[in-house]
């Protein structure tokens, strides 16, 4: 009984009248706007500014297929340059070979630029991208399927693929590298936006995440292809490069860490409901200082009334013992009083008249 394994695509373009539709481009075209998408999200929510994403996209997108094209040209120059070959073909970038090492290190230098005319910093942009690049990926990769290569050791497992006869290849059955490397890109990105969300990483540590996640699953991925590739001390180029990127990716992680902890309070100036450095929003801030020395003013106010309030009672002593010392000295008590004639001079006996001036 033959088992149903993966089948190839007869061809990987279709024509609608003069216009070749090419599965590989689409693949990639695809991934890009889910990168895209899910970038603009998390940047939104990082307190960016909806667009800016895609804004900074149009210059990487351009370097990050430029360089992807370069790595693979110069790793595989004899595919091009090579005797019988002809070194136009290295333009045929639909044709597919896109190096991720060339396309995310020139991409990045694209990415570059356009921060630096947004004002924004590249960490905190690469890090919003970081889940949306690995699912670009993922989509990325099922355009070696229609091309039918990058596929790994001949296998009769139920998930191999079929290979047609081809120019460098044979009819057969094989391991499907490109889904074991989209899955893997797929676990990658819900890797990253977990740690994000758990660990609140911050100044490229979720890209850096990222990339060492990606360098595990690509290591062991490009140890089981077949495809002809340049070797050194026994091991494909690639895998050297994944591990040489994945050291680096970790002690950028750890270094970062120690260096900058945290999270980026702002990403991109100007943008509304940003937060100010101290972590208020500007207009909040502005409220608060306002109630602060409202309240400030308020408390002062209630203090004086209670220092005047206080000092009254020494004041009306002082007052009642003003009046007192002139009425001893025999003064006139009041202004309203008629003058004694002699406050010493003795009444009659038994008068009861009251002395002018007293009720």
């Amino acid at each position: 009984m033959d088992i149903a394994y993966i089948p190839s695509p007869s061809t990987g373009v279709i024509h609608l009248g003069p216009i070749p539709l090419r599965g590989y481009a689409f693949c990639i075209i695809i991934g890009v706007f889910v990168a895209v998408w899910l970038g603009n999200r998390r940047w939104i929510a990082r307190g960016g500014k909806p667009g800016t994403v895609a804004d900074i996209a149009v210059w990487a997108v351009p370097f990050g297929l430029v360089g992807g094209r370069l790595y693979h040209v110069i790793t595989d120059y004899q595919l091009y340059f090579g005797e019988g070959r002809n070194w136009v073909d290295a333009f045929k970038i639909w044709e597919g070979g896109l190096g991720i090492w060339g396309a995310i290190a020139l991409g990045a230098v694209g990415a570059w630029i356009g921060c630096r005319l947004r004002g924004i910093p590249l960490p905190a942009w690469a890090d919003a991208l970081a889940p949306g690049i690995a699912l670009a990926q993922a989509c990325g990769r099922w355009g070696n399927w229609f091309n039918q290569e990058l596929y790994g050791r001949a296998t009769d497992l139920p998930w191999a693929v079929e290979i047609s006869a081809g120019p460098n290849r044979d009819a057969g059955t094989y391991h499907p590298t490109f889904l074991y490397e989209s899955l893997w890109c797929i676990g990658v990105a819900v890797l990253v936006i977990w740690a994000d969300r758990r660990f609140k990483l911050g100044h490229g540590r979720a890209f850096a995440l990222y990339v060492a996640a990606y360098c595990v699953g690509r290591g062991w991925i490009e140890y089981m292809r077949v495809d002809e590739a340049h070797h050194v001390l026994g091991l494909r180029l690639n895998v050297w490069t994944s591990i040489v990127v994945f050291v680096a990716a970790v002690v950028y992680f750890v270094l970062s860490a120690k260096l900058r902890p945290g999270r980026e309070t702002v990403v991109e100036p100007d943008a509304p409901g940003k937060k100010a450095a101290d972590g208020a929003d500007p207009a909040a801030k502005d409220a608060k200082d306002a109630k602060d020395a409202a309240d400030t003013k308020g408390a002062q106010d209630v203090k004086d009334a209670k220092d005047t309030k206080g000092a009254k009672p020494e004041g009306k002593a002082a007052a009642g013992a003003a009046l007192a010392e002139p009425a001893a000295a025999g003064s006139v008590l009041t202004k309203d009083e008629p003058a004694k004639k002699d406050l010493g001079t003795a009444q009659p006996a038994g008068d009861t008249t009251p002395e002018p001036g007293t009720r």
